[in-house]
């Protein structure tokens, strides 16, 4: 695939989403980190340019664009500051699957105050007892008269207790995939409860909880898609995991490019034995390697996201490759970034640090990047399967 080149629309797009970056998140990053919080009104502001429905269809108040764009905008958002950026990750993610999967009065209902933020939504997938192998959920979503009840809980929600819609898999059916449903359930739900905040590593300016679902009622039009839609929430959900692992891993390149534009000028200007750091060999060496890192990451970024817009056969596969490929590469360049710092980059006032514990849960969530590795060999062992029955 050729480099894709950027347009004058896309120049456009990029530019926007960097102008409001650098206005309205990078000035306040370390002080919301420092505080625990949670910039509601900057995201409502950036879903008023568009921001919170990239991908979302244009009927229902979204901003109708591409996943190769929406990579773009959170890298460009997490060069001023990653948490907000991963939190608007997964909320288009949540926009993106009612929007996709929705019936028409569904769609009518959440989209356009999901585009909007007037709903802030949640993911809820990882429970306690089911992170990486989420086909075994055991939160369950009993028909009862004309709705159904909830009961079980969910773990390490971004935006738990805060979130006005909790996108939910729950299990309607049977053990495994296939008894699996998808639910939309709105913060008043009667028991519908929250854990407290979590003290985390990093990702301190957003809140994330458990979310407990205890004998929560809700209508059957809660169920995603409809009386047919039973049974395809873990279809639903992995769908949504693809554009999301992209999102994350465009978080991950954002906040390392940040790290290394402070790099690049603090060894420029740093002297040591007489000359600036950057005339050090090695010090050299190690930059040209995060520079490469980069530069690696963001071709395999879009390409990956090149291929989910076009539906490419191979796009989970490369979707995954491009989760663990760059958020590893990604969080090693902030790493060496703190280190070429010195004591100055462990300080809280130059931001690298933050970008290190930030960027470190992004190996973890939307699929770990062991998960990752296992998805791009299981694709790699039926390409193998297909490849020798094509020479039977």
């Amino acid at each position: 695939m050729p480099y894709p080149k950027l347009l004058d629309d896309d120049r456009i797009v990029v530019e926007a989403a960097r102008d409001f970056a650098r206005k309205r998140l990078a000035p306040y990053s370390l002080e919301w980190d420092a505080q625990s919080h949670f910039p509601v009104d900057e995201m409502r502001e950036a879903a008023s340019l568009g921001m919170a429905g990239i991908y979302t269809s244009e009927d229902v108040g979204g901003s109708g664009l591409r996943r190769i764009d929406g990579v773009r905008i959170f890298e460009e958002l997490a060069k001023a500051d990653p948490v907000t950026a991963a939190f608007l990750s997964i909320h288009n993610m949540c926009t993106w699957m009612v929007d996709t999967y929705g019936t028409p009065a569904q769609r009518e209902r959440w989209v356009p105050k999901m585009a909007s933020m007037e709903f802030i939504a949640s993911y809820c997938l990882t429970e306690p007892g089911a992170g990486s192998d989420a086909a075994a959920l055991s939160t369950s979503a009993r028909r009862d008269g004309d709705g159904f009840v909830l009961r079980g809980s969910k773990q390490f929600i971004s935006g738990g207790g805060v979130s006005d819609v909790y996108v939910v898999m729950a299990r309607t059916g049977d053990a495994g995939a296939r008894g699996i449903s998808t639910f939309v359930v709105p913060k008043d739900a009667p028991g519908l409860s929250f854990g407290p905040p979590e003290a985390k590593m990093g990702w301190n300016n957003q809140p994330t909880a458990q979310v407990i679902f205890d004998d929560v009622r809700v209508p059957a039009d809660a169920l995603l898609g409809g009386p047919d839609a039973e049974g395809t929430g873990f279809s639903i959900a992995m769908n949504g995991l693809n554009g999301g692992r992209l999102n994350i891993a465009a978080c991950s390149l954002g906040g390392a490019q940040s790290a290394y534009d402070k790099t690049l000028a603090y060894t420029a200007e740093r002297e040591a034995f007489g000359k600036p750091l950057i005339q050090e060999p090695t010090i050299a060496a190690t930059l040209a390697d995060m520079a490469i890192a980069l530069e690696a990451s963001r071709l395999m970024l879009w390409r990956a996201a090149d291929a989910l817009d076009a539906d490419d056969p191979d796009k989970v596969e490369l979707c995954a490759m491009a989760k663990r490929f760059v958020t590893e590469s990604c969080f090693t360049v902030a790493d060496q970034a703190l280190q070429l710092h010195g004591g100055y980059g462990y300080l809280h006032e130059t931001g690298i640090e933050k970008i290190v514990r930030d960027l470190r849960v992004n190996r973890i969530l939307e699929g770990t990047n062991e998960i990752m590795r296992m998805v791009i060999g299981r694709a790699e062992a039926q390409r193998a399967a297909a490849s020798q029955k094509g020479t039977r």
